[in-house]
């Protein structure tokens, strides 16, 4: 919803091409071989959406559409009166389990997250099946905004790099040499941090969906309750029901939190990104 960015930050567009980050990522996706794309959206920005962005793809590849609808809940419950906030990442996921039979990418629409990434995750998924995920881990140093404090999942990994747990720390921001976050915790930027840039077989989806209605039986009352994917994952590990590769990745991220971030964003891409102009 863009609420620190003013608008549709998915709709934001850089260089003279005039491409969205969400561009960039369909690009990144095709080029490392998926052929499929479910846009997770809300049904009042349909016509916009499919005008502005996501037509352009339906040639290149198969194209569907999945919303996520906050009235469409579990164990016949409904939400509190006035409710308009999405019920959060891992719902958003959910409802596009109807579209999806295959190993599959899991990504935030606004955030940049680099080619490398994709072909590294779509080896990983070529042959995936069972309850083997992988997340994309990038370093903290370098997904951080000079505008203002980020919230990024911080990973616990073990010996042998798979995921421990994964801990949400919101307010990181560089201090001198360290990032502080605002529950006074403080990194020196090599941490590994969850970006939710997933790759997952389709049945997490069984998974998520149990754990959705245990969320909701819970939290149906809370106006601001969310169910983020990143905390779903670290359920199951803890839980036994999966194991979760993380995968480093050098990649810088980019990404349009505050509305100042766009002109530091279009000069990393003209410098960075091949083709960009």
């Amino acid at each position: 919803m863009g609420s620190r960015f003013g608008g549709l930050k998915q709709l934001s567009k850089f260089g003279a091409k005039e491409e969205t980050l969400l561009d960039m990522a369909l690009q990144d996706a095709l080029a490392a071989g998926f052929k499929k794309a479910v846009f997770v959206i809300r049904r009042d920005i349909e016509k916009d959406f499919r005008a502005a962005l996501s037509g352009k793809y339906e040639d290149k590849m198969d194209v569907r559409y999945a919303f996520q609808d906050l009235t469409k809940l579990p164990l016949g419950l409904t939400p509190p009166e006035g409710r308009a906030k999405p019920w959060g990442t891992g719902h958003a996921v959910l409802c596009a389990k109807e579209e999806i039979a295959e190993p599959f990418l899991a990504i935030n629409a606004d955030d940049y997250y680099g080619p490398s990434s994709y072909r590294a995750l779509g080896d990983f998924l070529n042959g995936a099946e069972g309850a083997l995920y992988a997340l994309a881990g990038y370093s903290l140093k370098n997904t951080l905004s000079e505008n203002g404090g980020v919230s990024r999942g911080v990973c616990e990994c073990d010996a042998h790099g798979f995921l421990k747990s994964v801990r949400e720390f919101t307010g990181l921001q560089r201090k001198g040499l360290d990032v502080s976050s605002n529950e006074g915790a403080i990194f020196d930027g090599e941490e590994l941090v969850s970006l939710n840039f997933w790759a997952f077989t389709p049945d997490f989806l069984d998974i998520l969906s149990n754990y959705f209605e245990d969320f909701i039986s819970k939290n149906i009352s809370d106006p601001k309750a969310e169910f983020y994917l990143p905390f779903a994952v670290d359920r199951a590990v803890k839980e036994g029901r999966a194991k979760v590769r993380v995968v480093p990745t050098a990649e810088v991220w980019q990404g349009v939190t505050y509305k100042e971030d766009k002109p530091a964003v279009e000069a990393f891409l003209q410098k960075n990104r091949a083709g960009f102009r």
